[in-house]
């Protein structure tokens, strides 16, 4: 390292060179007493070093406690969330998806976890001041074509779906030419897309969500049965890179997960995090469970088809784990403008609201 570029007296540096420390990182990983015994200088230029060292890794300026009171960097304040769009979901999440951190929404095919990936990535469009981010969002398919037809009918129907918004400005995003849309065919272009391509588009601030739709159909067809340590080493490759990305730019990953049929009570992989209505588990294992920061599970309710009115069938989307947020769930339904939680009140008097 150049310790010219210090901001320090140049006895300080001279001293420093004598001790023969070669970056600014060894000067941190030191105590105070440790750097007076090694340099032989008085405690006020050991901190005088030390607040240097600081200032060469530090990638921001810092924040008082006060600058947050009076909210002057609102991008720091923890409270913030992405909105889903409607009041009863994100009820549940407590405000929306967190910014940092990855959320899993796993469940069985045409449950209508695609259609809340959707709703996410014109949710995040909008203004901070309306639960948005107000930029664009990163759709990487690894199974499935992107369904343009149905993200063309959500787009139509987003007054419908947010009335509480002001019609000009619904009007005036550009909801289609916001979603950056990757088909990734095997697992190295997936990589490369994460690694390469997906940072880019977050560091030149076009995109503040990223979906994987799905995270298991990949790792699930190019590893066999007996290659589960292989894989288990590109599923954490893969879900640290999107951890680093997500903290970084402060940019909510949503991974949709396939599920698996649990083979027995008595088997000795399963843990089911408190789900004991259900014979399906998300995919991946362990392995993949250790890295998502809230998963959520979604599955069709036929014994409350009335509740959903012209819904269909409900769903029930249920918050497995998260450290924010307690094990609950709502009843939804997926309409022609979108995923939509049912209010308590409208389920009616003999509906269930119970975990079990």
């Amino acid at each position: 390292m150049d310790w010219e570029q210090l901001e320090v007296n140049p006895r300080i540096i001279s001293a420093v060179k004598k001790a023969n420390l070669k970056a600014a990182r060894e000067i941190l990983s030191l105590s105070g007493a440790d750097l007076q015994r090694l340099t032989r200088l008085s405690l006020c230029d050991v901190q005088i070093l030390q607040t240097a060292a600081a200032g060469v890794h530090r990638k921001a300026p810092p924040t008082t406690a006060l600058q947050l009171y009076q909210g002057e960097c609102p991008a720091l304040e923890p409270g913030h969330r992405l909105t889903l769009g409607c009041p009863v979901l994100d009820s549940l999440l407590r405000g929306g998806v967190p910014l940092c951190g990855i959320t899993e929404l796993a469940g069985e095919s045409g449950v209508g976890k695609t259609q809340i990936a959707l709703q996410l990535c014109l949710s995040v469009q909008y203004p901070q001041e309306h639960g948005g981010l107000g930029s664009g969002a990163v759709y990487i398919c690894t199974e499935d074509t992107f369904p343009i037809k149905r993200l063309r009918q959500l787009i139509s129907q987003q007054s419908r779906l947010r009335p509480e918004l002001p019609a000009e400005l619904v009007r005036s995003i550009r909801f289609s030419d916001n979603i950056y849309i990757e088909h990734t065919a095997d697992l190295a272009a997936l990589q490369a897309c994460v690694t390469q391509r997906l940072p880019i588009l977050l560091s030149r601030g076009l995109a503040r969500l990223v979906v994987v739709d799905s995270v298991a159909a990949l790792f699930r067809c190019e590893f066999q049965a007996d290659e589960t340590i292989e894989r288990a080493r590109h599923l954490l490759a893969f879900a640290s890179s999107l951890q680093r990305l997500s903290h970084s730019f402060r940019t909510p990953v949503l991974c949709i997960n396939q599920v698996t049929d649990i083979v027995g009570d008595s088997d000795p992989a399963r843990c089911s995090y408190g789900l004991v209505d259900t014979r399906v588990l998300p995919a991946l294992g362990m392995a993949w469970a250790n890295q998502v920061l809230v998963r959520l599970m979604m599955r069709r309710l036929e014994s409350q088809r009335e509740a959903a009115g012209s819904g269909g069938v409900p769903r029930k989307l249920e918050v497995v784990f998260a450290p924010h947020l307690p094990q609950a769930f709502c009843l939804c339904s997926v309409t022609e403008e979108g995923v939509k939680g049912i209010p308590h009140s409208d389920l009616g008097p003999g509906a269930s609201t119970s975990l079990k």
